[in-house]
């Protein structure tokens, strides 16, 4: 097991002088860049990291969640030695790590294609491991041996198979059991459940939770699921164009969201976003939305300050002959999209007032239509608010 710690990581490709093709996605990462008047090296290159510090405590799994193209893989990478040109440190507990060999630093890495040796029985797999370290037979035996048991029902069956005869699930198993075997101080995942079907995924993530609860050793584990990163990370890192946004448990990024990104991004229905608002005489007012701003706040504002406003769709209830008052926030709305939602016996609605669209619910058994007009409740308490001008959270 192992504290790992990365201070001040910074990684750049070359993306122009003719000699590198820029894909798409270091365009895209570059453009937004340049429309937010953001630090770009110089012509010629883009970060893929950007002054990256985070810190794992022993035992813990981070999930690692951000749009397509933030630097997930990147990071994970890094962490596991096989790029080593980037700048900052890379610490596994006190130990700079940042010439020391893949192969040297006891690391249990699945990948999304499982990277299976396609010569090589699932045992040979397993051994591969034990021959690049000249370990003896009876040890590597043993080492198998305990592997398959800690695996369960099924898994020494796939030992005798080769990979082309497994399917993808099985090969995840192969996959992970290769990982466990070496006993690693660190396990690294790069969406290994993302080729797997949705059954299959579900049973995964529970033998993977099991896992990580059973060796408690330290995990990154990369995702663009984010049900996947709350059922098993016990904190989430969410990243932005190679920085980092916020760290915490899933319950603290949805309820204090640092900034109106992580507030747009995190959760199954995102959090509904009012922006261009002003402050006037403490109420944050967003044309017919009129907020008023919490008393703790009210001193951390300025009159005439820009600001956006933020509230769950699971606060915003919409139901006929809704009642205002001085907790509840009242409007009109018309109805643009409607979704229901069976296991839980409601549905979200897509309401639109004005130039504002956002998200609310209401029972499964209240009739509604596209276009109908309806009234909207939203509790004051519920709204969180956000600086204009940077997008981070006020209090």
């Amino acid at each position: 097991m192992a504290r790992i710690r990365l201070i001040d990581i910074s990684k750049y490709f070359e993306v122009s002088a003719g000699k590198v093709k820029e894909s798409r996605a270091h365009a895209i990462v570059r453009e937004k860049r340049e429309a937010r008047s953001e630090r770009v090296v110089d012509s010629a290159k883009v970060a893929a990291l950007d002054h990256f510090n985070l810190e794992i405590p022993d035992g813990l799994t981070y999930a690692v969640v951000g749009p397509s193209g933030c630097g997930k893989t990147t990071l994970l990478r890094i962490v596991a030695g096989l790029d080593p040109d980037y700048c900052g440190q890379v610490y596994y507990d006190d130990t700079l790590m940042n010439r020391v060999r893949p192969q040297d630093r006891r690391i249990g890495m699945v990948f999304q294609n499982f990277a299976l040796y396609p010569q090589w029985k699932g045992e040979g797999n397993l051994r591969f491991f034990f021959r690049v370290h000249h370990v003896d037979e009876v040890k590597t035996r043993e080492r198998i041996r305990a592997t398959s048991e800690i695996m369960g029902i099924g898994f020494e069956e796939l030992l005798g198979r080769m990979p082309r005869t497994l399917s993808a699930g099985q090969k995840q198993r192969v996959a992970i059991g290769r990982a466990i075997v070496r006993e690693p101080r660190l396990f690294l995942f790069d969406e290994p459940l993302s080729n797997l079907d949705a059954e299959l995924r579900a049973r995964s993530r529970v033998e993977i939770r099991h896992l990580l609860a059973r060796f408690h050793v330290t995990a990154l584990y990369v995702t663009h699921d984010q049900r996947e990163a709350t059922i098993l990370g016990d904190r989430i890192v969410v990243m932005r164009d190679g920085r980092l946004e916020q760290v915490g448990a899933y319950a603290d990024l949805a309820e204090r969201p640092a900034n109106t990104f992580v507030a747009s991004f995190l959760g199954p229905r995102p959090m509904n976003l009012f922006a261009g608002g002003r402050a006037v005489s403490g109420i944050a007012r967003f044309g017919e939305l009129a907020i008023p701003l919490p008393k703790n706040l009210r001193s951390l504002v300025v009159e005439g300050q820009s600001l956006a406003a933020g509230v769950r769709p699971a606060a915003v209830r919409i139901r006929e002959g809704a009642q205002s008052s001085a907790d509840t926030i009242r409007m009109r709305g018309t109805v643009e999209l409607i979704e229901p939602d069976f296991a839980r016996r409601e549905q979200s609605i897509q309401v639109r007032t004005g130039n504002y669209a956002y998200f609310g619910v209401c029972p499964q058994d209240l009739p509604l239509r596209l276009k109908e007009e309806v009234d909207v409740a939203f509790p004051a308490d519920a709204f969180i608010f956000f600086d204009g001008a940077s997008g981070k959270r006020i209090g």
